[in-house]
């Protein structure tokens, strides 16, 4: 009877999810921000100049990927998957124990459901294959205090460094993507014209004080110049106290003869003792490729217990 009852609810949570349509892992750096009037920093003589500077020249915010290879630590990996109509057609879920010290990680719960995979074994979407060999290879490598030299190997890989370049060096040109490299050079002087930037005071996690600085497309534009666009929004949460990002949202839709797609993806750090490490990535996503299955992903990863000892 215990076990017909144990089936029984399974059957209907899985109904629940795979029958209907549920709410992305929606983006949410900025709901996390109270935000405080503009004029309160007009004082501190910050301008859009700082705050375009401090963008293309921090490399805190990656480094704090890089030290968390210092840290065991505990990661949930939630991804889904979606057809046409956006009903969950699968569900990615992993936790994991990432140890500090060799072996890297032991699985809590490691759950698949639907359909994920094709007949081969591979991922059945390219991109739940690239998130999870983002984040699985990250887990289970060691921290090195040398940056990576030379260029990675594989197709999976040279994405990795295409998707680095755009999250941490935003404002740069990506490298190997034809039609769009340039598109994301949203600094320069001559797409400056399309944007608006703004910056305003607030409290991050109810407890922080930060500034953010908006970058949107103007909204007085033609559609046709709006949809050349690329980038419509990236928005930094910079600390007060050191001017470090410790959070970037970023809004990209873009669509010609090659593909389109519409993407966003959320990034929030949080502080483990003096240490500024990854808590949270969230991101939402559409792909269409010609002679390839669209593609539809939410993926949500929470990363917390932080610790330098071994994970016990």
């Amino acid at each position: 009877m215990k076990k017909s009852l144990v089936l029984i609810l399974f059957l209907t949570s899985f109904v629940n999810v795979f029958g209907q349509e549920i709410p992305r892992f929606n983006p949410d750096t900025i709901k996390t921000i109270q935000l405080d009037s503009a004029v309160n920093i007009t004082s501190e003589r910050l301008s859009v100049e700082t705050f375009i500077r401090a963008v293309t020249t921090d490399t805190s915010f990656y480094q704090a990927f890089r030290n968390m290879k210092k840290y065991s630590f505990v990661a949930e990996n939630s991804i889904y998957t979606y057809d046409k109509k956006n009903k969950v057609s699968g569900r990615l879920y992993r936790k994991v124990k990432r140890n500090n010290t060799a072996p890297w990680l032991e699985y809590l719960v490691k759950q698949d459901t639907g359909k994920l995979f094709k007949k081969n074994g591979k991922y059945n979407l390219y991109t739940v294959e690239m998130f999870d060999y983002i984040f699985m290879n990250a887990y289970q490598s060691s921290y090195s205090s040398e940056s990576a030299v030379g260029k990675s190997d594989g197709a999976i890989a040279g994405y990795k460094d295409k998707l680095k370049t755009l999250i941490f060096s935003p404002g740069r040109p990506v490298k190997g993507l034809p039609f769009i490299g340039s598109k994301t050079e949203i600094f320069t002087a001559n797409m400056r014209q399309y944007y608006d930037y703004s910056f305003f005071s607030g409290t991050y996690l109810d407890s922080i004080s930060v500034y953010r600085f908006k970058v949107t497309v103007k909204p007085d534009l033609s559609n046709w110049t709006k949809d050349g666009l690329m980038i419509k929004e990236l928005t930094t949460i910079f600390d007060k106290r050191n001017f470090e990002i410790l959070g970037r949202y970023v809004d990209m839709k873009y669509s010609n003869m090659l593909f389109d797609f519409n993407v966003q993806m959320n990034i929030e750090m949080g502080y483990f003792g003096e240490e500024k490490l990854p808590a949270k990535v969230s991101y939402q996503g559409n792909w269409n490729v010609p002679m390839k299955k669209p593609e539809k992903a939410s993926v949500l990863v929470l990363q917390r217990e932080y610790r330098l000892g071994k994970g016990k």
